[in-house]
């Protein structure tokens, strides 16, 4: 398949550019709710917007009230709430949430799936348990109890945790911490008795949780997909986090290259547009260059999932490897471009490089992911 959009994806495009441009700009959003100390780090009104606009419903089922699309158009809008910095939780509710529920019942479906699609509700995704992205790793037990289950266990980082109107939580029912099998997913609503959560605000002004579950009681019905047969559905939904983090970044990253070569434009040293000076030419080329692979590289991700690949896999551990290098140039350069004004609250671009960072760790550090390229490809 061709590396770029289609009539109806790029449609789709310019939509979400002049939403996100106008109602996602980074002084009525991020700022704003920066400079309030806002407890969610986002605004619900927006929330309710994106609902509006049919976004908050691209990967549920058109069987389920959705439009029932794919990643190559959830990346569509997540690149451009990256271009502009738009605080909202569409990746941890609209991209991972809605992932992990196709896999459930019609019961669960059909409790959780309306408040999505129709703004009302912010869902989160409570799977590492450590400072680092380490999800073959579980820890948190779920015991049976009665017709149910009984949780305990710590979540740590929990994006959107303390907003969130249900978690989606991975949780060990059988075997050791580092098997393979047996791990179960769990909706549990936040108000379950035994959950507490300890909210913290990251780098970037997004707010996320530390998660204690202390024998927190759940009925069967909370179940999503097969008890002890979790790892598949959490796989997908990991899947769909990580690619959905890759676009994201570009648009951070391109977000950061657009702003660093406007001032290339306007700002004079020595008579001269400092954007004249051939060595910062170089510089500018090579970013371009460097964010249209990674741009590439995740749409050709995105079209494996979509296709149900046998290599989306590994190519999504590519994209997120790539995305984050690419990204975390951008950023870099941008500061270093703007120069001494580049280190000031002031300008956006410090912004740029404090979301890089956050996104840069969350489903994995391109590190963690060039580990997983490597053990993938049979190294």
């Amino acid at each position: 398949m061709p590396l770029y959009h289609n009539d109806d994806q790029a449609m789709l495009a310019d939509s979400a550019r002049g939403f996100m441009a106008d109602e996602g700009a980074i002084a009525r959003q991020l700022r704003h709710f920066r400079d309030i100390q806002c407890k969610d780090g986002f605004g619900h009104a927006l929330w309710g917007q994106f609902a509006e606009m049919g976004f908050t419903g691209i990967l549920v089922p058109e069987a389920d009230g959705g439009l029932g699309m794919g990643h190559v158009e959830a990346g569509i809008v997540l690149e451009e709430i990256g271009r502009n910095l738009t605080p909202s939780p569409f990746l941890t509710s609209s991209v991972m949430a809605a992932t992990a529920l196709s896999a459930g019942g019609d019961e669960l479906r059909g409790r959780y799936l309306p408040g999505l699609l129709d703004g009302s509700s912010v869902y989160a995704v409570a799977i590492d348990e450590g400072p680092k992205h380490r999800p073959e790793r579980i820890k948190t037990r779920a015991e049976r109890a009665g017709n149910g289950f009984k949780l305990s266990g710590t979540k740590a980082f929990v994006v959107q945790g303390a907003s969130a109107d249900m978690l989606v939580v991975a949780a060990r029912t059988a075997g050791n911490d580092e098997d393979d099998a047996g791990i179960t997913l769990f909706a549990v609503p936040r108000d379950a008795s035994g959950l507490s959560l300890d909210s913290v605000r990251l780098v970037d002004s997004a707010m996320a949780a530390h998660v204690k579950l202390d024998n927190v009681q759940l009925d069967a019905d909370a179940v999503i997909g097969e008890v002890d047969g979790g790892r598949e559905v959490l796989n997908r939904m990991l899947s769909a986090g990580r690619i959905g983090a890759a676009a994201e970044s570009v648009g951070v990253g391109m977000g950061a290259f657009d702003m660093t070569t406007t001032y290339l434009k306007q700002r004079k040293q020595f008579g001269k547009l400092i954007g004249e000076f051939q060595s910062l030419q170089h510089r500018a080329a090579h970013l371009y260059s460097e964010l249209e692979i990674a741009r590439a590289v995740v749409i050709k991700a995105q079209q494996l999932l979509d296709g149900g690949s046998d290599k989306a896999d590994l190519m999504v551990s590519v994209a997120k490897a790539k995305a984050g290098q690419a990204a975390g140039l951008a950023v870099k350069e941008g500061v270093q471009m703007h120069g001494g004004i580049g280190m000031t609250d002031e300008y956006d671009i410090g912004l740029y490089m404090k979301r890089d960072r956050a996104l840069a760790e969350f489903m994995g550090d391109q590190y963690y992911h060039a580990q997983r390229v490597a053990v993938l490809s049979g190294y």
